[in-house]
């Protein structure tokens, strides 16, 4: 089940990370943050993740362009990872935007965190 299993949250808003992390933990993840596109790519290389959070909006490298580096990647561990955009700006693409860029799944914000549970859970075995 989620035990044994990392998310990765990509999230600048320490409100909107403290939220998330601790709806996650109450469904036995482990739980990893990263509040720029640098760390994100760090943190993939350095250890196993099951799923990434990917705000859209985060700094250094945004959202988007940490999700084309990740399927790029050499390692099919990490470019296969399952990434599910996070964003309050959707508007701002398409959804061929997002499968374009290698986007599995796009939660809107304010989240919803019964459909943050059940989508994080059907990306995540």
């Amino acid at each position: 089940m989620a035990e044994n299993k990392t998310i990765l949250i990509a999230e600048d808003s320490s409100v909107i990370l403290n939220l998330t992390k601790k709806i996650l933990e109450l469904q036995n993840y482990t739980v990893v943050s990263a509040k720029n596109g640098g760390e994100v790519l760090k943190k993939v290389q350095d250890q196993k993740i099951d799923a990434i959070l990917m705000d859209l909006n985060i700094p250094v490298k945004n959202g988007m362009e940490c999700t084309k580096e990740i399927r790029a990647n050499q390692d099919p561990q990490i470019a296969q990872i399952p990434i599910i955009a996070v964003t309050g700006n959707a508007n701002n693409y398409t959804l061929e935007q997002f499968k374009e860029a290698g986007i599995n799944a796009y939660l809107p914000k304010p989240l919803d965190f019964d459909m943050l549970v059940q989508t994080v859970k059907e990306y995540v075995h």
